[in-house]
């Protein structure tokens, strides 16, 4: 069985439900602070946090837990300027406790939901993996701490750790049982289909001075079952091989915020109102991926991250 934590967040849940399709038994644990309970799709569920050992000592006693895949963490990278102190906590300190469990209780395999933020504002683009590490927020740097923690618990203890650094997550559950859901939204796609819907009148452009094309920021877009494809052949890796590894994923394109909400209003046919803020602090101006070494070394292969069907898919989901 995998213990899949934060399954009931957007990435988790569509990882799961990829999963449990090719035949895997998943427990899932999350304290639904941010997460939904009716996008839990396994019948084991543990509502709780990661940082309690006693919940974490119940999964771990009834089940016998091949691996561990860690989606817990706070990820928006305002609030982690504002709040240090939130992501500091849940995103190391508890992730601490949960990986010391995973020690104890004998689980050497564990896969850990890290981002591109870790790098930073990088000066030579796409992204490798050898890219120097230089977080520009909180968010990047708990994310980097927990990476030296596995790497550190991989040397004293034997464990194996599969770290993936995302770039921006998107798209929804083409059959429509799973969407993008996030309180406060801070995701741009769903913010401007927002837009789109009425909900919202108009969508914010953080800073139009970037030193790119038309002055937005750029990112590279991977859609969630993308993502969850790329954790089960990481999975399959750290079982056959043993060893440890770092992976970017991304579609290795990068789009303008500019150039997303073009997409957008083709594929919902609306007019989509912008306006122009200042920037927000620790945004890089452009993050697109080198997967490479996903594709060499596990062998993935993005197939759902055109942008214009993560939009689709996106659409469809909120409708």
């Amino acid at each position: 069985m995998i213990l899949l934590t934060g399954g009931a967040g957007y990435i988790g849940s569509h990882c799961v439900k990829r999963l449990m399709s090719k035949g895997y038994e998943v427990a899932v644990l999350d304290n639904l602070s941010r997460g939904f309970r009716d996008a839990v799709v396994t019948p084991y569920f543990y509502e709780g946090d990661i940082g309690d050992r006693a919940i974490l000592e119940k999964i771990f006693t009834e089940h016998k837990i091949e691996a561990v895949m860690h989606f817990s963490a706070f990820a928006a990278v305002g609030e982690s300027v504002e709040h240090p102190d939130m992501y500091y906590k849940n995103n190391v300190a508890q992730t601490l406790t949960l990986i010391t469990a995973c020690r104890d209780f004998g689980v050497n395999n564990f896969i850990f939901s890290s981002t591109c933020a870790t790098y930073g504002d990088v000066k030579k683009v796409p992204i490798s993996e050898d890219t120097p590490i230089a977080p520009l927020n909180p968010y990047g740097w708990s994310k980097r701490m927990v990476e030296l923690i596995l790497d550190d618990f991989s040397k004293a203890y034997g464990m194996h750790y599969c770290i993936f650094r995302y770039f921006n997550a998107a798209g929804a559950d083409p059959e429509g049982q799973l969407r993008e859901r996030h309180d406060p939204e801070t995701h741009l796609i769903p913010l401007v289909l927002q837009v789109a819907q009425g909900k919202r009148q108009s969508i914010k452009v953080f800073g139009t001075d970037y030193p790119t094309p038309d002055g937005t920021c750029i990112r590279d877009y991977i859609h969630v079952d993308d993502l969850s494809e790329a954790h089960i052949l990481g999975l399959e890796y750290l079982k056959r091989e043993k060893k440890n590894g770092i992976f970017n994923l991304g579609s290795e394109n990068g789009f303008s915020v500019r150039e997303v909400i073009d997409v957008c209003r083709k594929v919902t046919g609306k007019e989509i109102p912008e306006v122009m803020v200042e920037r927000r602090p620790g945004d890089a101006p452009k993050l697109v991926a080198d997967s490479t070494k996903a594709k060499t070394i596990l062998g993935w292969q993005p197939k759902e991250s055109e942008l214009e069907y993560i939009v689709e898919t996106a659409w469809k989901s909120m409708k």
